[in-house]
């Protein structure tokens, strides 16, 4: 008997940022490689003969996790990746909501019907998948496996081993980042022992434990953004107005704020890219504005967020994090490997929820108005490097 475990990859960016990743190679987040430590755990008394991984890096990493400590390679095959999304790559969750709501409706019930432009057949992941599975399960008889895959991936394939008709895929459900299948392969007839499971992830480490949408089918539709530029020529007090709240409630006082200055270096970066000023959206209504510079510091990678504000009444609803999916999105395509900010040392709420999410101290902003801080998250692919100052002292 051939033994097969099948593993989600830990949780990668667009698990967290809320965006479609499909071939899209994110990387894991920090919960993710937590995770990982969990799913290392729960196999550490297991004899495992071989480990196979898709070739994307969230789940290379993942395979790693248990390929690593026993001295095997981890083998990469194509055929394990999740499902080719074409243009919706990469875009957020709550643009196709707002966009194309009948289309994620076929998404995550009638997978024949969709389509989008580029997009991969359902029926093709499930022909590639299965293909994979069974040559793994052939070239290992009498041995145990480990497969690392992706969430629907996982479920095109199980679909076809339980015999379940594709109009009822969503009758399986969605697992859990390091959610374990396990299937016992016997003279080429597989026999599915349990689906999805994720024991061994504490709550607190949970990817599902954070989110609602997977209780309802695959309804994404609670609490995602979609962006859209902001337009200076009809909504310049949109801007204004939350430069002013963001200051007044982070120093208490309308001392030093010159609103006028805040509008023109936000035009200035308009003026340069329109994808500079972001109006982050939850259907009509905008829950917040970020802003990047994509001029200064681009010789050393870096891309700047001169400006991140939440509105009053939007706040701790996981939008700030979207926001945050969004910059690292237009910074990485281009060719920033990271991401820099500047905080006052006293708005210990911001300090906690960039530090949160990977941003670290680097040193003190010269030349301000008021005392601020200087953090970076690295979002490049490679080993983190130092990059040189721009006007900053290192500490």
């Amino acid at each position: 008997m051939t033994r097969v475990f099948i593993v989600r990859h830990a949780e990668a960016e667009g698990n967290l940022y809320r965006r479609v990743h499909g071939w899209y190679d994110s990387r894991l987040t920090a919960d993710g490689f937590r995770q990982l430590s969990c799913l290392a755990d729960r196999f550490a008394g297991e004899k495992i003969d071989a480990v196979y991984a898709s070739d994307l890096r969230r789940t290379r990493e993942t395979a790693m996790a248990l390929a690593g400590p026993r001295g095997l390679p981890v083998v990469s095959d194509a055929r394990l990746r999740e499902i080719g999304m074409g243009v919706w790559e990469d875009r957020p969750w709550g643009e196709v909501i707002y966009r194309q709501p009948d289309m994620l409706y076929a998404y995550n019930h009638d997978p024949e019907r969709w389509k989008v432009e580029g997009s991969e057949a359902h029926r093709h992941v499930e022909e590639r998948m299965r293909e994979a599975f069974f040559e793994i399960a052939r070239k290992n008889r009498n041995r145990t496996v480990v497969i690392a895959s992706h969430g629907t991936a996982i479920r095109a394939l199980t679909r076809t081993l339980l015999g379940i008709p594709l109009e009822e895929i969503h009758s399986i459900r969605h697992s859990d980042n390091t959610a374990v299948t396990y299937v016992e392969v016997e003279r080429a007839v597989p026999n599915v022992v349990y689906l999805g499971d994720a024991c061994h992830v504490p709550a607190s480490l949970s990817t599902f434990a954070k989110q609602k949408w997977w209780r309802k089918g695959g309804d994404f539709s609670e609490k995602n953004c979609w962006f859209r530029p902001l337009d200076f020529d009809t909504e310049p007090e949109l801007y204004y107005n939350a430069r002013l709240d963001a200051w007044r409630t982070v120093h208490g006082t309308m001392d030093d704020f010159d609103g006028e200055a805040f509008l023109t270096d936000a035009k200035a970066c308009s003026a340069f890219s329109k994808e500079s000023v972001r109006v982050a959206m939850v259907d009509d209504a905008p829950v917040g504005i970020i802003q990047m510079d994509f001029q200064q510091e681009a010789a050393f990678g870096v891309g700047r967020i001169p400006f991140w504000y939440v509105m009053p009444g939007c706040r701790d609803q996981g939008y700030g994090v979207q926001m945050l999916g969004e910059a690292v999105s237009l910074c990485r395509n281009r060719g920033r490997d990271h991401l820099r900010l500047r905080v006052a040392p006293t708005n210990e709420g911001a300090i906690r929820f960039y530090t949160r999410y990977g941003f670290y101290r680097i040193g003190k902003a010269p030349g301000t108005r008021v005392p601020l801080d200087v953090m970076e998250k690295y979002i490049g692919f490679g080993e983190p490097h130092p990059v040189g100052p721009f006007g900053l002292v290192t500490v």
